[in-house]
């Protein structure tokens, strides 16, 4: 058989081909923008999202990591027409071709509205919109914290009309009011705004941006900004966009400006007119004040009261009649009094009279105090030396001299029965002249550790008498 003609062509592995393909397919699809509705949409653990992009007759997979995740301005979810940016890159591992996302924004404003419906019904049903969640603004702040961009003619608009209304003190924070960063800087402004304290922080603030379309006015839709302005301790006037531009931060603010001028006119009353208002109630209140007093002096006058110097003349009469019989009310005192000393006869003679005998009584009395005393001295020896019988004929020690004893153990507890000093190593017999050891067998007693204690005197007057229950079994 003939030998079959060999090809030159060098044989290419799989990886080889897969990775040509993929540096042709990433070259010549560097930067694509893909328009298509979401399919499946899956946020992996990790946090990057995989995703179908489809139309009525092709799907691509699209896959968008974690930073750009996190970066989008709305949520992902299947049925939802998105515009994406990226590139294109295969998957070695299967053998697909995929987009590489970097950003993804809804296609249109259909889109964007029906996301923001969405976002409108969830925020309501968890009471965000209620009412009793509102804030009443103060009547006259002294500090107004405005959240918005520096440079542009919204800040002057606000401070041109709170000068001409009422001066005061505006603290700006700056922050983007349109792009991807814009919702996060107004988010920490009113957060910033909040975590004030001192003089620095504001009574009210103002959260504003001129108008645009639906697509420059999203950051103020977002969550963060949302939630920011609903939990805001500090009342807040959202101000974004014209009259008939709605936003979610509308819908949560304590007070909504159809446009940031009126957001200044909602902060501060008008001075010029408060002055004006001022005054025209202090007038009011001079002719109130008039007209009340003038009625109180026409019904002092119909109740016919008798006038005050009237009322004083008795009283000045008695004081004069009075004044007029002191002096001799004085002097008829003082002549009772000087008879009454003339009748009690007081005299040097008298008194010294009276003292001898008040010196006689108090001998005399001495002279019966002695023997009484002694005599009760005698009952009360009397009385102890019997008590003191009594105590002795009582006493353990009296039983003990005839012919008693008590037994103890070593420890010095009683022994009241035979049968428990048979079961004793050894007891203490005690007499009337002393104690002495012994033992059940009747074997040496152990040394006695102290001399026999001689039994008390019966002619001590106070014997001490035993503790109750120390006294055991006679025998």
């Amino acid at each position: 058989m003939p030998t079959p003609p060999t090809s030159n062509d060098a044989a290419l592995s799989v990886s080889d081909l897969a990775a040509s393909l993929k540096r042709t397919v990433e070259t010549n699809f560097d930067h694509v923008v893909v328009r298509g509705e979401l399919g499946r949409v899956t946020i992996a653990r990790s946090g990057h999202m995989y995703c179908d992009l489809k139309d009525e007759k092709a799907v691509l997979n699209t896959v968008m990591w974690k930073g750009q995740v996190d970066r989008l301005p709305f949520r992902p979810e299947e049925g939802l027409e998105v515009i994406a940016t990226g590139r294109l890159s295969i998957y070695e591992g299967r053998s697909n071709y995929q987009m590489l996302a970097s950003s993804m924004r809804p296609a249109g404003a259909g889109a964007l509205m029906a996301l923001l419906e969405e976002r409108k019904k969830k925020f309501a049903a968890e009471g965000l919109f209620a009412p009793e969640h509102k804030k009443k603004l103060p009547f006259l702040p002294k500090t107004i914290g405005v959240v918005t961009s520096p440079t542009g003619a919204v800040i002057r608009d606000i401070l041109h009309r709170i000068r001409d209304r009422f001066p005061v003190r505006v603290i700006v924070w700056p922050a983007l009011v349109q792009g991807d960063q814009a919702a996060g800087q107004i988010t920490a402004g009113i957060q910033g705004f909040n975590a004030l304290t001192g003089a620095d922080r504001p009574d009210v603030l103002i959260v504003a941006r001129g108008g645009g379309s639906i697509e420059d006015l999203w950051p103020f839709n977002e969550e963060n900004v949302v939630r920011a302005a609903f939990e805001s301790e500090i009342p807040l006037i959202s101000a974004i966009g014209h009259e008939t531009d709605t936003t979610l931060i509308d819908y949560v603010s304590d007070a909504r400006a159809p446009t940031p001028t009126g957001a200044a006119e909602i902060a501060v009353p008008v001075r010029s007119e408060l002055l004006l208002l001022t005054g025209e109630h202090g007038e009011r209140l001079k002719r109130a004040l008039a007209r009340r007093t003038g009625q109180a002096r026409d019904k002092l006058a119909a109740a016919r009261l008798p006038r005050p110097e009237m009322l004083l003349q008795t009283k000045r009469q008695r004081l004069d009649y009075a004044s007029g019989n002191l002096p001799k009310a004085a002097l008829a005192l003082v002549q009772k009094a000087r008879l009454r000393l003339s009748r009690q006869s007081l005299s040097p003679a008298s008194l010294r009279g009276e003292i001898r005998s008040s010196k006689q009584r108090l001998r005399d009395t001495a002279v019966r105090a002695r023997p009484a005393l002694m005599r009760l001295i005698d009952s009360r020896k009397t009385a102890l030396a019997s008590q003191g019988k009594l105590l002795e004929t009582l006493s353990y020690q009296s039983t003990l001299k005839r012919g008693y004893a008590i037994v103890r153990d070593t420890d010095g507890n009683l022994i009241r029965s035979a049968g428990v000093a048979a079961k004793s190593s050894a007891f203490k017999v005690s007499f009337g002249d002393g104690d002495v050891m012994a033992r059940p067998d009747g074997s040496a007693p152990p040394p006695s550790p102290s001399a026999p204690t001689p039994a008390p005197k019966a002619e001590k007057p106070k014997p001490k008498p035993a503790p109750k229950g120390d006294q055991g079994s006679l025998f």
